[in-house]
């Protein structure tokens, strides 16, 4: 038997569902009461599928890249879209410094135009 994913809105009103009835399918036991589902549980496809993606790739978002075919803000912006849907907000700050390194690395931006932009995001 093909096992379908566990529904997480009421295909009625919308409204989150919750678990009421678990099954052991090896011997049948059923436990019966009221269970949340958590954060993982209640992701999208799309978000699920970039998080096994970025598990995968160990952390590294240059691989993620790589892996996509997509451009390295794109990468980050799916990250913060991601963090946004479990709850955890993008801290500005470390966006910024991520950014501004990110584009010396590519040869986009000076040494020294860096340093004054990091030391700009610590005011």
């Amino acid at each position: 038997m093909v096992m379908k994913p566990v529904p997480v809105r009421c295909p009625a009103c919308e409204a989150p569902l919750a678990v009421k009835v678990l099954f052991c399918p090896s011997c049948g036991t059923e436990v019966h009461g009221r269970f949340q589902l958590n954060e993982f549980a209640l992701l999208s496809k799309d978000h699920l599928d970039f998080l096994r993606l970025f598990v995968k790739a160990r952390g590294n978002l240059k691989e993620v890249e790589r892996i996509l075919g997509v451009s390295y803000p794109t990468v980050r912006a799916r990250l913060d879209a991601l963090l946004k849907a479990l709850g955890y907000e993008a801290a500005e700050e470390g966006e910024d410094r991520l950014e501004v390194l990110e584009a010396l690395r590519r040869g986009e931006i000076s040494v020294g135009e860096a340093v004054a932009r990091l030391k700009e995001g610590r005011s």
